[in-house]
């Protein structure tokens, strides 16, 4: 476990502090290999439909299998991070993922649908851990005032994953599709390079040396600077504002991988691309996503960070309206312009429900993660309708966008 200092009274809140910056820089830069492995999902989820002859509904199992590990692995990362600390955090979800990168191998070698199943489990457990440890530990590098900002501004290389996901994606197995192909060779080869890639990312991270962190357990000189629980008396669940973010984040989660899973869908069958037009657009769909992150992070010095986080979800249900509609390409500019506003809602609904928790906030973060299982269960509700009609089935995401708005007005606060 890292070592902790008490903290420091500051009345100026900053970003970080300089002994921190090493140890944020490769943190932030986990953010952005996560991204990469859950859009290359999306990707796979159109690949396996022509590849290995499935329907939307039954390649909608790709999102299944990466999102339901969120729901296995979040409660036993957060007990191993809080056992073994961030560092060992990180350590642990970088080996899961490599090891299911690999195993696409032999899933390949099989042509095995079931196999890559398991393969994107144990690659979704590996990002599950990632995200349960790295977010607490961002949040936990400076001032808690401007927690909000720095987790945000990690996720905006998140968003930059997002983009190089399906590009790298679309180039190596959209691109070339043949009608009635079955050739995995492509997925191997990306899937051993990927894994590669991780393996020596865990090498390099294991020789950073963590400075000590501000520790949630000790009093605080100033309550507002410091992540102390104004309420210690209360167990975790006792914690409204935390309880609503767990919600929130389900819903969140669940709205982004519908839409992500069946935006080359909707390309393709609305708009009349080719898949790998699709899957560039998709490239598009995500620079939009880094963009409001980085306008979030920015507006957030001028703006609450709840009050953007609602102003942004009541955007997504003008936007999810519209498109549903089929109104050729003002509606699709709409479900490009989804991603750029559902930009800040994760890391802002996560640094929200984790303020004032002190000693409960590893555990809240484990929490919170597994509402991402969300992700699982939602393009199988979207994948259904999307079989009669993929515009239609943009009114559903409307239902998380509501959670999320209320969540922003009112259920953020710290009672």
């Amino acid at each position: 476990m890292s070592t902790f200092s008490p903290p420091v009274k500051n009345t100026a809140a900053r970003f970080t502090e300089n002994k921190y910056l090493v140890t944020l820089i490769f943190v932030t830069s986990l953010f952005m290999f996560w991204g990469i492995a859950i859009t290359m999902g999306d990707v796979l989820n159109k690949h396996f439909q022509h590849v290995l002859s499935l329907t939307k509904t039954q390649s909608a199992f790709v999102q299944f299998a990466i999102f339901g590990a969120y729901g296995v692995m979040g409660i036993p990362a957060g007990l191993f991070m809080k056992r073994f600390g961030y560092k060992n955090g990180v350590l642990f979800g970088l080996t899961l993922f490599a090891t299911g990168s690999f195993l696409f191998v032999p899933a390949a070698a099989a042509a095995s649908f079931p196999f890559f199943g398991i393969a994107l489990f144990i690659l979704g457990c590996g990002i599950s851990t990632l995200e349960t440890v790295a977010h607490p530990f961002v949040a936990s590098l400076g001032d808690q005032r401007t927690s909000d900002m720095r987790i945000n501004f990690a996720q905006a290389f998140n968003a930059l994953g997002t983009i190089i996901g399906p590009a790298v994606g679309s180039y190596f197995l959209l691109r070339n599709n043949v009608e009635g192909s079955t050739d995995l060779t492509s997925v191997k080869t990306l899937y051993i390079v990927i894994g590669s890639v991780i393996a020596t990312i865990a090498v390099l991270f294991s020789f950073v040396k963590v400075p000590a962190l501000i520790d949630p357990h000790v009093t605080a000189v100033d309550p507002e600077a410091a992540n102390v629980d104004t309420h210690p008396e209360r167990k975790l669940f006792q914690h409204r504002h935390f309880k609503w973010a767990v919600i929130a984040q389900f819903f969140n989660v669940a709205a982004q991988s519908g839409t992500w899973a069946f935006f080359i869908n909707y390309g393709h069958e609305k708009m009349g691309f080719t898949d790998a037009v699709a899957g560039n657009y998709m490239i598009l769909f995500f620079v939009l996503m880094l963009t409001g992150r980085f306008v979030g992070t920015f507006l957030m010095r001028f703006i609450a960070p709840h009050t953007l986080l609602a102003i942004f979800a009541a955007c997504n249900i003008v936007m999810c309206l519209i498109v549903a509609q089929s109104f050729g390409w003002p509606s699709f500019i709409a479900l490009l312009m989804l991603n750029f506003f559902f930009s800040i809602m994760f890391p802002t609904i996560f640094s929200l429900g984790l303020k004032n928790l002190g000693a409960h906030t590893q555990q809240a973060s484990s929490f919170i993660s597994m509402g991402v299982v969300g992700g699982a269960f939602f393009p199988f509700a979207m994948g259904a309708v999307a079989e009669h009609d993929v515009a239609s089935a943009y009114y559903l995401p409307i239902i998380c966008y509501t959670v999320i708005f209320f969540f922003g007005y009112k259920f953020y606060k710290v009672l």
